[in-house]
């Protein structure tokens, strides 16, 4: 009996998610109707709020231990415990903030919700994986519901194309991963993460034949991961899954798998792949480089909101990876510092982006193109001032808190020697600002033929973008606060 709740205890929250998705799934079947139920559709988002919040609080009065089992493949420490913390937060604003627009969209399928929580638990097991064979499984339960979501508006070819496209494109990295996994087993006889770090260890590798098989194994697997993240030049799914998905689940897409993956690769890179720092340091600056410029130059072009910010979400990727360079204790608390301001702008600026409906005679409808906050300075001008803010911060204007994100990232690039990559990314950064201000000058200056009636900013949504305003814009009064943080955090990881 004590080893059973031994073996249980320390996924409690990952339990009652998953339990709360079945009693809602059979809910949702027995008060379900052949058209949808808006009601029941509104019950069941509650409820799943009512089950994040029950589930943070599950998780943060939760004792940690550091911990392994299920044969080892989960583990439970400090670091895992202050990831989940975030994660189930963010979950839980993003279903503020996301709420209204699944009812004015008439995203009436109970099945969403359920969905939902089946991608909360994925996530949650990814940030716990320690077996390479466990980290496949919670990875593909990931990818099953995401190709779900992203095709969940079945009556828009766009949706359609996006579900199949990530599908096609998720299923040959599967295979990648797979591949990877099979020659590391193959060549060590391991796939626990801490297995493999421990014969890792100060190994002198002598066989050519062997070497190439581990190298090939970790680059496989790399650059399956790097894929889930969207890093180039493995982010081809990206703008289109991002285009063609309902807003709601390109802001869960945009906010949710970013930092479990992120914690994933620095399980695999930085604690069990260490000794190999000198190949997958050369491919992490390749990935860098391609990232930043594929994407800072390939959002130029783009004229809708969601292509926009895929590629600059593939921009932030290549800060994410650029300041896990040292391989150390510094570079985890940077590269967590970037990412915890990454997800609360992205926050900011879904909650501006999902406020943004517009009146045509009876009906109103999302934008979806940049150029729809033409004249939002004289219709709304509070909306248009603290937009503006954000998008300084993503551009990494000092004193806001973009700028201190990407300036403790580039210190950890020349810290680790990478003196050419960070003078390239200064100047992409640059680059970068030219269309960051081009949105600014459209809110400001731009004149519309006809006035724009825009829908009434919901309650939720300004309570977010509020908070997420004030944090960007007061960062530099406390900067040490998220610092001291993250670096907890990280010294959590490495002990």
């Amino acid at each position: 009996m004590y080893y059973i709740l031994y073996e249980l205890y320390p996924i409690t929250p990952d339990i009652f998610i998953v339990s709360s998705a079945c009693i809602l799934l059979i809910y949702g079947v027995f008060f379900s109707l052949s058209k949808g139920n808006p009601l029941l559709v509104k019950n069941l988002g509650f409820l799943t709020l009512q089950i994040g919040l029950l589930g943070f609080l599950l998780s943060f009065y939760q004792e940690s231990y550091f911990i392994t089992i299920w044969k080892n493949s989960i583990i439970s420490d400090y670091f895992t415990q202050d990831v989940k913390y975030i994660v189930i937060l963010f979950f839980i604003l993003w279903i503020c903030l996301t709420f209204l627009y699944n009812i004015l969209e008439k995203i009436n399928s109970f099945e969403y919700w359920i969905l939902i929580l089946l991608s909360l638990l994925a996530i949650l097991l990814i940030i716990q994986a320690n077996d390479l064979l466990f980290i496949y499984l919670v990875i593909e339960l990931q990818s099953l519901v995401f190709y779900i979501l992203a095709s969940f508006k079945r009556t828009s070819e766009f949706s359609t194309e996006a579900g199949l496209k990530y599908f096609v494109l998720g299923a040959f990295s599967s295979a990648l991963l797979l591949f990877g996994i099979s020659l590391v087993y193959s060549l060590t006889g391991l796939t626990n993460l801490n297995d493999l770090s421990k014969f890792f260890t100060g190994i002198i590798l002598e066989e050519f034949l062997v070497i190439i098989g581990i190298f090939c194994g970790l680059v496989l697997i790399l650059t399956a991961l790097l894929f889930k993240l969207s890093a180039a030049p493995f982010h081809m799914w990206a703008p289109d899954v991002y285009e063609g998905s309902p807003t709601s689940v390109t802001a869960f897409f945009s906010i949710m798998p970013k930092l479990p993956v992120l914690s994933l690769l620095y399980r695999f890179l930085i604690s069990s792949f260490h000794d190999f720092i000198d190949i997958w340091y050369s491919i992490i600056l390749l990935v860098v480089f391609l990232s930043i410029l594929i994407g800072t130059l390939s959002a130029f072009s783009q004229r809708k909101w969601k292509r926009f910010f895929a590629y600059s979400s593939i921009t932030h990727v290549g800060f994410f990876l650029l300041a896990m360079l040292l391989g150390d204790c510094e570079s985890i608390s940077n590269s967590l510092f970037y990412v915890f301001i990454y997800l609360i702008t992205m926050l900011g600026t879904f909650s501006i982006v999902l406020s943004l409906r517009l009146f045509n005679y009876n009906y109103n409808h999302q934008t979806r193109y940049l150029k729809d906050v033409c004249g939002l300075a004289k219709t709304n001008p509070t909306m248009a001032v603290i937009f503006s803010m954000i998008l300084f911060s993503m551009a990494g204007v000092p004193p806001l808190a973009g700028f201190f994100a990407k300036f403790f990232v580039l210190l950890s690039a020349l810290q680790a020697g990478a003196i050419g990559i960070a003078i390239f990314i200064v100047l992409m950064s640059c680059v970068a600002c030219f269309y960051y201000i081009q949105i600014i000058k459209t809110m400001y200056f731009n004149t519309n033929i006809q006035w724009a009636i825009l829908y009434p900013i919901e309650k939720f949504n300004a309570l977010i973008l509020s908070i997420c305003f004030i944090f960007l814009f007061l960062l530099f009064y406390d900067i040490e606060f998220l610092s001291t943080i993250t670096h907890w955090i990280s010294l959590a990881f490495l002990n």
